[in-house]
């Protein structure tokens, strides 16, 4: 099991948010600091929910078979961007509950969903497949930095695309991993990992880059 806490910046008044004894991932703040959106299995299934950040008023925000996960809020607060296996023939159906039974996921083939805070209007931006995941938000709210290994399975590069799935553009041109992109809130920098410059080892470093429009 996995639980969301919360604690001070220096370390001091830790308190789990969450109910014990299930499993909860992916936490992240609302850009007001008055809500957490994270991932949990409640009821058999791994789906998206917000709280205040006392733990209260819980909502459920996804609700179809699959693994939705690593959501962010829009800049302006009123959207979220995640990442989702979601099954849909027997035998992927069934991988998937007999994997989540044990605790485990194996989401290899994900897809970028965005949706209003409460769950209405989700729209599918990508169709790449392969793996497309660790979504941000632009700071202009109008498009998405990812990580995506759909152009090489054994790369990952940073891409972005407008919020319509329109307008796919590769960011980096790495043979090595490349995910977790994150701009500052202004937009003038971004914040990266990845295995370059890592001599041939599994090490996995972070960059800060100077970003252009």
């Amino acid at each position: 099991t996995q639980d969301v806490w919360i604690m001070n910046a220096d370390g001091s008044d830790q308190r789990a948010l969450t109910p014990s004894g299930r499993w909860h991932t992916s936490p992240s703040w609302s850009p007001d600091g008055q809500k957490i959106v994270f991932s949990a299995n409640y009821d058999g299934n791994i789906n998206v929910y917000t709280m205040n950040i006392d733990g209260s008023d819980v909502k459920q925000v996804t609700n179809e078979l699959g693994y939705d996960g690593g959501a962010f809020f829009s800049p302006d607060g009123t959207k979220l961007i995640f990442r989702s296996s979601r099954p849909k023939t027997d035998a992927e159906i069934k991988e998937y509950k007999d994997l989540l039974a044990q605790g485990l996921v194996q989401p290899t083939n994900m897809e970028l969903y965005v949706c209003n805070v409460d769950g209405s209007e989700l729209t599918k931006i990508t169709n790449l497949g392969s793996a497309n995941w660790a979504p941000f938000f632009h700071p202009s709210g109008k498009k998405v930095i990812f990580s995506s290994n759909h152009k090489s399975k054994r790369s990952f590069n940073l891409f972005m695309i407008n919020l319509d799935g329109t307008g796919l553009e590769q960011i980096t041109f790495d043979t090595v991993f490349d995910a977790f992109p994150m701009f500052s809130p202004d937009g003038e920098k971004i914040v990266f990992s990845s295995n370059r410059n890592n001599n041939g080892t599994h090490d996995t470093n972070l960059f800060i880059a100077q970003w252009q429009d």
